[in-house]
């Protein structure tokens, strides 16, 4: 008999006790799990092949830096035209080497079935055009902010959205720190709260902190670093899983703004998103891929539902859009991998999202493309 291995019966009736228990555990969790997958309600996403169609002419994207969605569901590019590879200038030559090809003018503006609608950018009178394009804002006034990252690019402007000149914050050459209230460090992000007419800075690859000005005049209202203290430009220990987290930003390089006024701070460098009240009050933080060393967390949107309640993060190392449970930072689930085909990501950089749920992803280095994903 079995229980001959055991010392007494007794013990053997408490293993088969213990295994019964165990097995019952165990159904009962993998029910539970369901039922919590099951109102989640998780969403899906498909890439959309044929979004944008082709640019007209001979034109071809760069780097890829940036994407913003209007609030007419309009789609607006930000690239890099002076990064154009040797081979893809031949038509710009004098005379032309070739027919391919022409940068696109720096922002391209789409309709929702991706038709080009117009383009414009680049040096003008009466501001100062950033050497290394990086972020692109529209307001809800439909103002169009952009930003740059070369070290020498301590500014944002503002236009219209047929590309008039409004307003320039900042100027280039030196930054004067993380606590200067005028001079910004190579700015990364930017966002808007129309109520309170006021514009947000992830300020940036250079300095450590979240600035807020006046949208109208560019005067400048508060600022803050990591958890909501002042910024410090001493040096820092590079990120390390093990290590305590940092108390200073790494690179603030988005801002996110919710319904409910949260603001979402993607600390790059620290793999994390912190998340503060528009005055700067610290709420809570998140970590992603802590073993990743490269900086996951490039950019990050919010759903369309009532409660935003999902939150989608662009992982520019990995390369994948992961699901988030907003309140939580929970990873739900994720879409896309790296590699260079339809849904694949080469340098994933930026992401935003329409108000069908269409999610718009840049992808800069080697990617050179803008991509659309629509929930099935």
């Amino acid at each position: 008999m079995p229980f001959k291995l055991f010392k007494s019966y007794n013990a053997y009736q408490s293993l088969i006790a213990l295994s019964i228990l165990a097995l019952f555990t165990f159904i009962i969790g993998c029910t539970q799990t369901t039922t919590r997958s099951a109102e989640v309600n998780l969403p899906r996403y498909q890439v959309d092949a044929q979004w944008p169609k082709s640019l007209q002419k001979n034109w071809i994207y760069a780097q890829v830096s940036s994407v913003a969605v209007d609030r007419h569901d309009n789609v607006w590019v930000l690239h890099r035209p002076t990064t154009l590879l040797a081979d893809e200038k031949g038509a710009q030559q004098n005379p032309p080497a070739n027919r391919c090809c022409v940068a696109a003018p720096a922002v391209t503006v789409f309709d929702a079935e991706g038709n080009y609608v117009r383009g414009w950018g680049g040096p003008g009178e009466g501001y100062d055009w950033p050497k290394q394009e990086h972020g692109i804002h529209v307001d809800q006034q439909d103002n169009v902010w952009i930003s740059g990252n070369d070290g020498a690019d301590h500014h944002v402007l503002k236009f219209t959205r047929e590309g008039r000149f409004l307003l320039q914050i900042g100027k280039p050459g030196k930054s004067l720190g993380s606590n200067s209230p005028s001079q910004l460090g190579q700015p990364a992000a930017i966002e808007s709260d129309l109520a309170a007419n006021e514009i947000f800075i992830g300020d940036g690859y250079g300095n450590r902190r979240v600035i807020v000005f006046d949208a109208s005049t560019g005067a400048y209202k508060r600022h803050w670093g990591a958890y909501g203290g002042v910024p410090d430009d001493g040096k820092m220990a590079p990120y390390a899983p093990s290590a305590a987290p940092s108390k200073q930003f790494g690179n603030p390089h988005c801002v996110r703004r919710a319904r409910d006024g949260q603001l979402y701070i993607c600390d790059r460098p620290n793999n994390r998103i912190q998340v503060f009240e528009s005055s700067g009050k610290y709420l809570r933080e998140f970590f992603l891929e802590p073993q990743t060393l490269s900086g996951p967390v490039a950019d990050l949107a919010l759903s369309q539902d009532s409660a935003q309640q999902f939150i989608f993060s662009a992982d520019g190392s990995n390369q994948e859009v992961y699901i988030l449970e907003r309140s939580t930072g929970r990873k739900l689930g994720a879409f896309g991998r790296p590699g260079r085909q339809a849904g694949e990501f080469r340098s994933l950089h930026n992401i935003a999202i329409d108000s069908k749920g269409n999610i718009y992803t840049a992808e800069a280095g080697f990617g050179r493309r803008v991509q659309r994903f629509s929930p099935k």
